[in-house]
């Protein structure tokens, strides 16, 4: 199972680390989150798809991205044969 810690919390930030194994978002599922999203690939790959993108975004280690509050998007791809490390800060503008 994917894994998700909790780094730091206070009013408008939050601090995740997230751990995957091959996960990806279920089919039809998007995240339509009402706080922004830093986020940093530190270990691995990845597959970030966006709903107003045609193609996914293949994303390395050492890659990062801003994801605007409300700004649909979904995990395509993890692979399952290594560890993706994630860094992810939410806030709110």
């Amino acid at each position: 199972d994917e894994q998700f810690s909790e780094l730091l919390s206070r009013p408008g930030l939050r601090i995740e680390r997230i751990v995957s194994t091959g996960q990806a978002s279920p089919d039809g599922f998007w995240y339509d989150q009402a706080e922004s999203e830093w986020v940093a690939l530190l270990q691995g790959e990845a597959k970030l798809r966006f709903a107003d993108e045609a193609e996914a975004r293949h994303l390395r280690a050492g890659d990062f991205i801003d994801i605007a509050a409300h700004r649909r998007h979904r995990v395509d791809w993890t692979p399952p044969d290594q560890t993706t490390l994630w860094l992810a800060v939410f806030y709110t503008a």
